[in-house]
């Protein structure tokens, strides 16, 4: 194993902490009594968990495509089943936005959650143990686990504490995403039997035939799909996203739709790199439907958190498109997407939550005219809206660029379709921002002078010229936090391609050798798909 591992050389087991102290703290929380103190200790669980996964950044040895800080005990040796765990270039962002997005699910639910707070803050820990395993397991076994034991927290997540369609968009979201992990246990037992190991950096050294991988592939890709979401199984997200908390939104959004791509990433291209290289067309396709369709679909919501659930599912087609171009440029663009769009979208949700607890409306017709009311939530709208739609400076520009470079260097017909995808970001982007700031009037409405019959069955008051008041401090904090990620990505974003340089140039390496099956490649065939979907979103931009 010293092949692919350098051993955690820390004066402690850093990701098993990670690990450990969110379900410590889930625990702990079981036994303490009192809102206010509960609040406080899962900010305070959250943010050492943080400080813990502070040497993964400060430590990582960018020169090598090792996993680093690994832990290995063995497990169940009779089955060689071992407790590994272990970071690369491409799982060590995702472990530091999860760890540094937590401690803000928390603060934007110190007001909005106002119904067994304890239980949702147990449950929001367990959600942050499950998530980083996904991202540190180097074991299928492992990985499966922690993949599944994310579902049972965000169930009821959404379940308990969502919005008056929270039944259905939970059973959905469950229904679906449980559907999609079942043919990646498939794929992980055939792939156990093929080699009888479930380690993982093994599994992507063996050599399959191009049947076998080809199968393993679509098994792991329809889970991973599901999970982005990618067209056409993007329907439960915005379901999920409009019932679900504060909270809730931004885990699937920062987090939980990154680990389709990270499955991608991690699985489907370096175990099945000939399939990869066969089912690359098809998927590039579906990135672009899922560009257009998505972007086509926001435009058209009046509901602001349907709004941005749809931008999502655009945003995730640019990561796919990328990934899919398997060349070293669409690749670290995805990546930086990934990291962007859980920092972008993540705000845009805690935005969303703010101005509905003060109006308690997500329509875009009933949140109008802030800018005079609300001058420093509209300068953060403005900011976070912009780095949506990649304007340039912001943090979005950079990866949506890098994606758009990486496509117009492979197949300049397939940047030339992703276009009209970025320009629908700015139309609804900037509409959104328009009709929230100013409207069509000249900013001087009085919301005092309004309605005030916008309570509703969260026990949220009914005085909507009282509600709008300012971000407040605690706001401001969340907010500003995550404003330094914008711009500093945005203006240099050099530290985070450093850091996953190595581990996606051994990834594309890996996915070149996989052409050496005969049956991978077929430049013709390619062509034609490719030509084929150019012509399919130019006829869709035209109607």
């Amino acid at each position: 194993m010293e092949k692919y591992l350098i051993l955690n050389t820390l004066s402690y087991p850093v990701l098993s902490l990670l690990l450990l102290v969110p379900l410590i703290g889930a625990v702990v929380a079981m036994f303490l009594r009192g809102d206010t103190l509960i609040k406080y200790w899962s900010l305070a669980v959250t943010l050492v968990t943080a400080v813990i996964s502070l040497p993964l950044w400060t430590c990582f040895d960018k020169t090598t495509a090792k996993y680093q800080f690994v832990e290995l005990r063995h497990w169940f040796p009779s089955l060689n089943l071992d407790y590994v765990v272990g970071v690369d270039g491409i799982s060590v962002l995702l472990v530091l936005l999860t760890t540094f997005i937590m401690p803000l699910c928390v603060l934007c639910s110190w007001t909005y959650i106002q119904t067994r707070m304890k239980e949702f803050m147990i449950v929001t820990l367990l959600m942050e143990t499950a998530m980083i395993g996904v991202f540190v397991s180097l074991n299928t076994v492992l990985f499966y686990i922690f993949w599944e034991g994310m579902l049972v927290p965000m169930y009821l997540i959404i379940a308990i504490w969502g919005g008056a369609r929270k039944d259905y968009a939970s059973i959905k979201f469950f229904l679906y995403t449980f559907a999609g992990s079942i043919f990646l246990l498939v794929s992980i037992i055939a792939l156990f039997i093929k080699t009888g190991t479930f380690f993982i950096p093994e599994l992507m050294e063996h050599q399959y035939g191009f049947a076998f991988q080809l199968w393993v592939f679509l098994a792991c890709a329809l889970g991973f799909a599901i999970k982005m979401p990618m067209f056409p199984f993007h329907t439960w997200l915005p379901a999920a996203h409009v019932q679900a908390p504060t909270a809730g939104s931004v885990i699937l959004a920062s987090i939980l739709l990154k680990m389709g791509g990270y499955g991608f990433l991690r699985f489907c291209l370096p175990m099945a790199p000939a399939a990869t290289l066969y089912c690359m067309p098809y998927l590039i396709i579906l990135s672009l439907i899922s560009i257009i369709v998505g972007g086509y679909l926001a435009l058209g919501q009046t509901d602001i958190k349907k709004l941005i659930a749809y931008s999502s599912v655009g945003h995730m087609g640019f990561v796919t498109l990328g990934i899919f171009l398997l060349n070293d440029a669409g690749i670290k663009g995805a990546m930086l997407q990934m990291i962007n769009h859980g920092v972008t979208t993540g705000a845009l949700f805690i935005l969303i939550g703010l101005i509905y607890e003060r109006t308690h409306s997500r329509e875009i017709a009933d949140n109008n005219k802030l800018g005079m009311f609300m001058p420093i939530y509209v300068t953060f709208l403005g900011i976070f809206s912009l780095s949506s739609l990649a304007f340039p400076g912001t943090n979005s520009f950079v990866g949506e660029f890098l994606v758009l470079f990486g496509a117009f260097e492979k197949y300049p017909l397939v940047g030339a379709a992703a276009i009209p995808g970025a320009i629908l970001a700015a139309a609804y982007m900037l509409r959104l921002l328009q009709k929230m700031v100013w409207d069509d009037s000249d900013g001087h409405a009085h919301h005092h002078d309004e309605g005030h019959d916008h309570g509703d069955s969260h026990g949220h008051g009914d005085d909507h010229g009282h509600a709008l008041k300012d971000c407040n401090a605690r706001e401001i904090l969340q907010l500003a936090f995550l404003t330094i990620f914008v711009f500093w990505i945005g203006l240099h974003p050099t530290p985070l391609l450093e850091m996953m340089d190595s581990s996606i140039a051994h990834l594309t390496q890996q996915v070149e050798a996989g052409s050496l099956l005969p049956e991978a490649a077929h430049p013709g065939h390619h062509h034609a798909l490719l030509t084929q979907a150019g012509a399919w979103v130019k006829s869709l931009v035209s109607f």
